[in-house]
């Protein structure tokens, strides 16, 4: 075809006698035949991915990013992809240099068509990175049940071309004033590392109210460095430390005596770099539940062993809680659901999984055993534990279920809350109360025992009844199995964070109680996100 064309300007231009006139015979076929070139080598290199296919196909293969009228939008993604590292994203996976060189190098109508579908790309895997996470939850940890938000694809590019580029690009990461804070805090960290961090660790072991000394003197400075403790010359753990380092417990989820005993010390001790490591997995987590959590939730931190009623972004009801134990198959998922009703004097119906592993082998070496608990047949008829042979049977051929009526020793308490899901998850009231007192409360099968149910019901059902304390104990009062159906069901979010913040912006860290932050730190690790130094 461009041979075609060039021998016509010539027998054009042998004719005219006016040789400027070949130039602009040229000029056009050539170009549309480079665009021609150009919209086949797109369409080539999109064909193996077919959200990006279909967004060419839809623009003829028209470019979005290689003209000059596209500057503004290419600018802008370089820019937030300069900006990754700031969201705890891999700087590696958009370093802006190695995409600026190719789109610099670029000639051929098949070289900008290469950079041209790589950076649609990169836009679509960093749009999905900041809004919904690097990782999927489920493949880190089977424990992580979350549902994560993912926007389809096609439709972010297709309103990305339509709209101012930079605003575009700022409204990806989530809005929620948690994710604000935690970026701030992971910036000022990363100044603090470029600084020096907080200086010299605490050597040795316990201290207290009256210590004197190098080692008082290493503990104050670090919790100065903090920001637990203003400045001073004491060398002697004084008032003001204690008061200083119950500060300090209070903001790690610690015992709060005012003493540096060794879990304290060990908190204090603790590397810049390490609670990073936390903010960042935080970050990660916000986006994996980017969503809104409901103007009314329940907020369960396993971390943090508490359960909290929240309206309107402001905690209005908390209480403590105890968690499923550190063990494989008890430890508590992550996911949300949506609380639907509360039962009042409840059965409980023991889980399979416990029949089996703990009560069968008791049975079989004493048919008398768990006597609290009635044993029922496929019909839901007790039976008569003497006549049955217990040891015949197995885990897997245990014909029966158990329950254990409603009563004041009842394993769920007087009071459970249901949010019906397929991980049979609930938070309940239990009569093991003295567990409530230990710093760590990992404890449970799995579902989450509250320290103040009551109290948490009658916030519950302060929407619908005009006395809900009232409404409450004149069921309970009965002694019979009630169900009570919330008017306004309300979201509630099992999750999990070692750092968190308050309204305040002030940090909050708990430890990793069953080793979930560090196997997703290990993750964001291998994508290529990494601890940076930052001079302000």
């Amino acid at each position: 075809m461009i041979m075609r064309n060039i021998l016509r300007a010539t027998m054009v231009r042998t004719w005219l006698g006016c040789a400027a006139v070949a130039p602009l015979l040229l000029a056009a076929p050539v170009a549309q035949a480079q665009v021609t070139d150009f919209r086949q080598a797109v369409a080539q290199a999109a064909a193996s991915d077919a959200d990006i296919a279909a967004f060419y196909r839809e623009r003829n293969y028209e470019g979005i990013w290689s003209g000059s009228a596209d500057r503004n939008r290419r600018n802008a993604l370089m820019a937030a992809f300069a900006a990754a590292g700031d969201h705890g994203l891999s700087t590696s996976r958009y370093d802006p240099a190695p995409i600026t060189a190719r789109l610099q190098a670029a000639t051929t109508p098949a070289e900008q068509a290469s950079v041209e579908v790589e950076l649609t790309r990169l836009f679509m895997q960093y749009a999905r990175d900041v809004q919904t996470g690097m990782l999927v939850p489920s493949q880190i940890d089977s424990s992580i049940l979350r549902e994560v938000p993912y926007r389809s694809r096609l439709s972010t590019i297709r309103a990305f071309v339509q709209s101012n580029p930079d605003s575009f690009l700022r409204a990806l990461p989530p809005s929620s004033p948690e994710y604000t804070r935690l970026m701030r805090e992971k910036l000022a960290m990363e100044r603090l590392l470029a600084d020096g961090g907080w200086g010299p660790t605490v050597p040795g072991g316990k201290l207290e109210a009256g210590d004197t000394g190098n080692r008082v003197v290493a503990l104050r400075n670090r919790l100065i460095a903090m920001g637990f403790l203003e400045r001073t010359n004491t060398q002697t753990y004084d008032a003001a430390m204690v008061a200083a380092v119950q500060r300090f417990q209070q903001a790690h989820g610690l015992a709060i005596d005012g003493t540096a005993g060794q879990g304290t010390l060990r908190e204090i001790n603790a590397t810049p770099e390490s609670r990073l490591q936390s903010i960042i997995v935080a970050m990660e987590r916000e986006r994996w539940n980017n969503r809104p959590r409901g103007t009314r939730h329940i907020w369960v931190n396993l971390t943090d062993f508490t359960a909290r009623i929240v309206d309107n972004d402001v905690v209005t009801f908390e209480t403590r809680s105890v968690i499923g134990a550190n063990q494989r198959d008890r430890v508590s998922p992550e996911f949300s659901d949506v609380m639907e009703f509360m039962v009042i004097n409840p059965s409980w119906y023991v889980p399979r999984s416990i029949i089996t592993k703990e009560y069968l082998p008791q049975l079989q070496e004493n048919p008398n055993s768990v006597s609290q608990l009635q044993i029922t047949d496929a019909r839901g008829r007790t039976i008569n534990r003497a006549e049955v042979d217990f040891t015949q049977y197995t885990a897997s051929n245990f014909p029966f279920s158990m329950r254990q009526p409603p009563s004041n020793g009842n394993a769920l308490g007087l009071v459970k809350f249901m949010f019906p899901n397929r991980h049979n998850i609930y938070l309940h009231d239990t009569p093991a109360k003295s567990l409530f007192g230990r710093e760590v409360r990992a404890f449970s099968h799995g579902c989450i025992r509250l320290a103040d149910p009551f109290d948490f019901a009658y916030a519950l059902l302060a929407r619908q009844v005009a006395n809900p304390e009232e409404f409450f104990q004149s069921r309970l009062a009965t002694g019979v199995e009630q169900r009570v159906d919330l008017v306004e069901p309300v979201p509630v979010h099992l999750v999990y964070r070692t750092a968190f913040t308050q309204a305040d912006g002030r940090m909050q860290y708990r430890r990793d109680v069953y080793g979930r932050d560090g196997r997703i730190w290990n993750a964001l690790a291998r994508e290529g996100v990494a601890i940076r130094a930052v001079r302000g």
